[in-house]
């Protein structure tokens, strides 16, 4: 049986400015909306305050997926969950608690997400595969949009999906994604894909969802 593939956009290369009209664009065909919080200290670049996040979670018409690319993430994840994300992603690099915050997420009824930049082996936090919903397998570092697909992330994907084995936890990759790279993520094991400037550079933003959807299906396990 093959696994099911899950498509979700990132708003990062969205226009700010009709955010709401962009979200519109995507939401039939999304299975979440990937929202990219960024603090300007982990990473050099800043989206989203918690305040603003908190509004556009609540005016999502679908279940929002959001990325803590932030400093200190144990003392503001929990809030994002207890504001109505579906899933809520930390990063190894900048969570001093990762049990206790992973707890914390789940408890406010969210799926907890483990965020692993490109030099960060994976084999290292492997011991929390039972205290999560999903890895996030970054295919760029973090900050900015638009980068390039790092091809030599794809042995940490293989390694995440035997780290899984069975269990009912998704294996995300997030940077670069599109029509030319879905399919050696698909291929390695990933099944849930963010894809930002792909899908809202396209034309029809909704049909290039189904477009990388159908070719993630084609090659999955």
């Amino acid at each position: 049986m093959k696994r099911e593939i899950r498509i979700t956009p990132s708003i990062l290369n969205a226009d700010f400015s009709q955010l709401d009209e962009e979200i519109k664009r995507i939401a039939s065909a999304s299975d979440l909306l990937h929202l990219d919080v960024m603090d300007n200290v982990f990473v050099p670049n800043f989206t989203f305050d918690f305040a603003r996040s908190a509004e556009i979670i609540a005016a999502c018409p679908i279940g929002v997926d959001a990325h803590l690319m932030v400093a200190d993430a144990d003392l503001i994840a929990p809030a994002y969950a207890e504001a109505g994300c579906a899933s809520v992603t930390i990063h190894v690099e900048a969570t001093n608690n990762i049990s206790a915050t992973a707890k914390a997420i789940r408890r406010a009824g969210a799926r907890c997400g483990l965020g692993i930049k490109p030099g960060t082996s994976v084999e290292d936090y492997a011991d929390y595969v039972d205290s999560i919903d999903m890895f996030l397998i970054m295919t760029v570092e973090p900050g900015f949009g638009g980068q390039k697909f790092m091809y030599d992330m794809m042995e940490k994907v293989r390694k995440t999906r035997i780290i899984i084995g069975d269990r009912p936890i998704w294996l995300q990759v997030d940077g670069g994604v599109s029509l030319q790279t879905i399919s050696a993520a698909a291929e390695a094991g990933a099944d849930t894909f963010v894809a930002g400037s792909a899908v809202f550079n396209a034309d029809d933003p909704a049909g290039m969802i189904e477009s990388l959807r159908a070719l993630a299906h084609s090659v999955a396990q």
